[in-house]
C-alpha cells in the first residue's frame, strides 16, 4: 500500500494527475492522520469532509479529462488566521470563538480553485502574537519532536505552531502560514521543515485577521523547497482587494528551480553572528556556507549596522498597528460579547476585551496604545519607523555586494513549553534573526541545517530581493540537496 502520509505537494499532485492512486485515497489517509494525533492540538477544528469533498471533484475532473490545478488532490492544513467560508475562524482567540465567516480568504479561495482540499483550521498563537504557540485560547501545540533521552513537551514555534507540527508530524504535506516578524520562518526551523515568507504584497491579506497590516504575510510551509514553491504559485497573484496586493504576474517558481548557483554572490552578515549563539547553531551556518559554495556560490562577508536596532523597532510598529487592528473587536459586531448587568456601552466594550483577549495579545495592546499616545508617538513610534528606514536600506546597499543572505533563522532549537512564558523579552529574542526581513519586506525562507547534538532541527534562512523569491528557492534548493536532510520524529502521539 502506498504511504500518502510520507508523501510531498509534488509526488501527491503528480501520482493524481497520472492515475497512480485517487485523491480520495490521500485524503482519506490524512484525514485519519489527523484524527489520531489531537494529543498534538495542531488543529483547532478539522474538516474531513471539506478534504473529501474537494478530492472527489478532482477525481470526476480528471475522469472528464479536465485539466488539473498547481495543487489537484492535495489536502493542506489552514493557519486559523485566514477566512474560511462556513467554517470557524478565530485568530485562536476567545474573543471570535463561534465566528464562522460568511466569505472566504482570497488565499485560501486560490488554493481552493487549484484543486487543494482543507483538512482543518490549525492552531496558533492568538492573532498570531507569540513565538511558541502557547498564548492560543484553545492550548498549546506540542512539537512532534523530543529532546534525545528525553519526554519534556517542546514548542513548535509559533505563530504558525499548529502548522509547523502538522507539517512535521506528517498530519499534511503542507500548511499556510503567516510572517509578520519570522512566524513561518522561526517555526519551521525548529521543526525541521520548509516555510517561505514571500516579497511583502506577493499574497493578498485580504480575508487574513490583521496583526500587523504593514508586516503580515502569508505563505506556504512543507517539507520541501519544491513543494513551497508548488504551493507558493497557487497562494499568490494581484487582488484588487487588497490595496497593498502587488500588481505583478506570478512567476513560474517551480519550472525555473536550479540548485545551480553559479555566478551568485552570498553575504553573510557580520551583525548577526551574536554573543551567546550556540555553537550548535553557529556549526550550522559554516556548514550552509560551504554548501552554499559546492553549488558554485561566491560568499562574501557583509555589513546590516542596523540590526541590532531591528527587534526594539519591530516591537514598536507591530503592537502600535496591533493597537489600531484589535480596536475593531468590541463585542457589538461579531465574536464574544460580555455584558454585566446594568452596564453601559463602555462597560461592555472593556468586559469584552478582557475576556477576550490573552495576557500576551493584551500586552501589545497596551504597549501599541502607549506608543502612539499623544507624547509618545514622536519619542517611539516615529523612531521606530526611522529605524525601520534604515534597516531597508542596510540592505539596499548590500545587494551591491551579494545577491542573497545566508544567517540563521532561530537563536536556539526548540525549547520547552513553559519555559520562557515568564519572561517575555527573552521570547521576543526568538525573532532577532528573522526580523530585519520582515521590516524590509524582503522574501525570506527557513530550509533545514540539520540536527544540533539534542537530535534538534535547526534551520538556515535565506534573504532575498524584493521579487526574487526565486533567487531564495534556488538557494534553498542548493543546501536541500547538500543537506540530506530526512530526519523526521518519532511518533510517540498515536
Amino acid at each position: 500500500m502506498t504511504e500518502f502520509t510520507q508523501m510531498g505537494v509534488a509526488d501527491i499532485r503528480d501520482g493524481v494527475a497520472a492515475g497512480d492512486f485517487t485523491a480520495r485515497e490521500v485524503a482519506e489517509s490524512f484525514n485519519a492522520q489527523v484524527a489520531a494525533a489531537a494529543e498534538l492540538g495542531a488543529f483547532i477544528v478539522t474538516t474531513p469532509d471539506k478534504a473529501l469533498d474537494a478530492a472527489d471533484a478532482v477525481d470526476a475532473a480528471r475522469a472528464r479529462g479536465e485539466a488539473l490545478g498547481k495543487m489537484a488532490g492535495v489536502p493542506i492544513g489552514m493557519k486559523d488566521l485566514f477566512a474560511t467560508k462556513g467554517v470557524q475562524t478565530t485568530a485562536a482567540s476567545h474573543i471570535l470563538e463561534g465566528f464562522i465567516p460568511p466569505y472566504e480568504s482570497t488565499v485560501s479561495a486560490n488554493l481552493w480553485a487549484a484543486g487543494a482540499g482543507m483538512l482543518g483550521k490549525l492552531n496558533m498563537d492568538q492573532f498570531a502574537m507569540g513565538s511558541s504557540n502557547e498564548t492560543s485560547h484553545f492550548g498549546s501545540v506540542k512539537s512532534p519532536w523530543r529532546k534525545d533521552g528525553s519526554n519534556a513537551a517542546l514548542t513548535p514555534g509559533g505563530s504558525s505552531g499548529g502548522s509547523s507540527a502538522a507539517v512535521a508530524a506528517r498530519l499534511c504535506p503542507a500548511a499556510t502560514g503567516t510572517d509578520t516578524g519570522g512566524s513561518i520562518r522561526q517555526p519551521a526551523a525548529i521543526t525541521g521543515i520548509t516555510g517561505i515568507k514571500p516579497t511583502y504584497g506577493r499574497c493578498s491579506r485580504w480575508g487574513v485577521v490583521a496583526f500587523a497590516s504593514s508586516l503580515d504575510q502569508a505563505g506556504p510551509m512543507a517539507r520541501s523547497v519544491k513543494d513551497c514553491a508548488i504551493m507558493l504559485e497557487a497562494m499568490a497573484g494581484f487582488d484588487p482587494k487588497d490595496a497593498t496586493s502587488l500588481d505583478m504576474e506570478v512567476p513560474e517558481w517551480e519550472a525555473h528551480l536550479s540548485a545551480d548557483l553559479s555566478g551568485k554572490t552570498i553575504g553573510i552578515p557580520r551583525e548577526y553572528r551574536m554573543d551567546g549563539t550556540p555553537q550548535d547553531i553557529l556549526d550550522s551556518w559554516e556548514r550552509g556556507k560551504e554548501w552554499l559554495k559546492d553549488a558554485g556560490a561566491k560568499i562574501v562577508d557583509i555589513t546590516l549596522p542596523h540590526t541590532k536596532y531591528a527587534l526594539p523597532a519591530y516591537y514598536i510598529i507591530a503592537p502600535a498597528e496591533a493597537s489600531s487592528n484589535l480596536a475593531r473587536y468590541d463585542g457589538v459586531r461579531y465574536g464574544l460579547r460580555d455584558l454585566p448587568e446594568g452596564a453601559g456601552l463602555q462597560d461592555m466594550y472593556a468586559a469584552t476585551r478582557a475576556a477576550g483577549f490573552g495576557d500576551e495579545v493584551k500586552r501589545r495592546i497596551l504597549i501599541g496604545t502607549y506608543v502612539l499616545s499623544a507624547g509618545f508617538y514622536d519619542a517611539y513610534y516615529n523612531q521606530a519607523q526611522k529605524i525601520r528606514t534604515l534597516v531597508a536600506r542596510d540592505f539596499e546597499q548590500a545587494w551591491s555586494q551579494c545577491d542573497l543572505i545566508l544567517a540563521p533563522t532561530t537563536p536556539n532549537s526548540a525549547f520547552a513549553l513553559d519555559e520562557m512564558q515568564g519572561d517575555p523579552l527573552a521570547m521576543y529574542l526568538n525573532d532577532v534573526f528573522a526580523v530585519p526581513a520582515s521590516l524590509a519586506g524582503l522574501p525570506a525562507m527557513s530550509v533545514p541545517g540539520g540536527l544540533n547534538s539534542d537530535g534538534l532541527p535547526l534551520g538556515l534562512q535565506l534573504i532575498g530581493k524584493p521579487f526574487d523569491e526565486q533567487g531564495v528557492l534556488d538557494a534553498g534548493l542548493a543546501i536541500e540537496q547538500r543537506s540530506g536532510f530526512d530526519a523526521q520524529p518519532d511518533k510517540w502521539w498515536a
